[in-house]
């Protein structure tokens, strides 16, 4: 059978400007010029004799034959892709892409990569750590590692590891602070975007009510470490993620009550996605990799599939 079908190529820089609706940041996914992007759709528009975009002083809209057009396109994409990854007896090689928590990246991921190169030198890996929200398919990622409960529909989640929760402080401030005073009194780190903070540490401890608009305000567990090594103030130490600072001896326990996170790190894909070699070449380093972590050991691995959301939101 001989199909009717238009340059192929426009079809992917289409797609990326009526998801964006910008040729700028179609360009910037793509790796292109927003020239040959507008070359692009204007050629797809000549082979298709209509106009896919209304173009203004303000930007790019989709005309209504353009809104079905793109949702036809976008799922053809997605088939051509799911088709791809279920090639059989493909070799590992090629590339990886994975989207992380950047804490977890940061600290977990990127000191033990280097083994993984090692090991595999013909698997290319990406590591996203950008604040945003992973949809599978749509996005470019085969593998997710994000925090949360592991319920995610359409996803095989795959737990990774469990933080347990501890009041760290610098040795310096902790020696200031003597006679040691309540978690009341002492100056505190919070950090903005966990709803596992003070509060829940020292209601599970039996220490509050803890004052939530004291203290200083910051947006991720980097921040908050890093803020804590600096003497200004005790922060959530959230282990294993703080480990490296307590063995060098640069943070301490503010107080030896510790709590297990109700939330854990797992791993997250699509099922296709795990069926391609080079991903699950490093799915199972990275597993291996983790049983040495005392979180992953006391956490234990554990699996659930189709379980609220395709979107793994970015928690850190």
């Amino acid at each position: 059978m001989v199909y009717r079908l238009p340059p192929l190529n426009t079809l992917r820089l289409f797609e990326a400007a009526g998801r964006k609706l910008s040729f700028k940041l179609a360009a910037e996914e793509l790796d292109v010029t927003p020239s040959a992007i507008s070359h692009g759709v204007q050629t797809l528009e000549e082979w298709l004799g209509i106009p896919l975009f209304h173009r203004s002083r303000k930007g790019i809209s989709l005309t209504t034959a353009g809104g079905i057009y793109l949702a036809s396109v976008s799922d053809t994409l997605k088939l051509l892709g799911s088709a791809a990854d279920r090639v059989p007896y493909a070799a590992a090689g090629g590339a990886v892409r994975v989207s992380v928590a950047p804490t977890f990246g940061s600290r977990l991921l990127l000191p033990r990569l280097t083994r993984f190169r090692e090991r595999h030198p013909d698997i290319n890996v990406t590591i996203d750590t950008t604040h945003a929200l992973v949809e599978f398919p749509r996005d470019e990622a085969d593998l997710g590692i994000r925090f949360g409960s592991g319920n995610w529909p359409g996803l095989t989640a795959e737990r990774l590891l469990t933080e347990t929760l501890v009041p760290v402080c610098a040795p310096s401030l902790l020696s200031r602070l003597q006679p040691m005073p309540s978690i009341c009194d002492a100056p505190l780190i919070h950090i903005t975007t966990m709803d596992e903070d003070w509060q829940a540490w020292a209601a599970a401890a039996g220490r509050g009510p803890v004052d939530c608009e004291r203290g200083i305000r910051v947006d991720n567990n980097q921040m908050a470490i890093e803020a804590a090594v600096e003497g200004l103030g005790i922060a959530i130490g959230r282990r294993p993620m703080v480990d490296p600072e307590l063995e060098r001896g640069e943070l301490v326990r503010f107080d030896e009550q510790e709590m297990r996170s109700r939330k854990s790190y797992w791993l997250v894909a699509p099922a296709e996605r795990l069926g391609r070699p080079e991903v699950r070449t490093f799915r199972a380093w990275l597993l291996d990799e983790l049983r040495s972590c005392r979180a992953f050991a006391d956490g234990g691995a554990g699996r659930t599939t189709d379980a609220v959301s395709s979107a793994t939101p970015l928690q850190d």
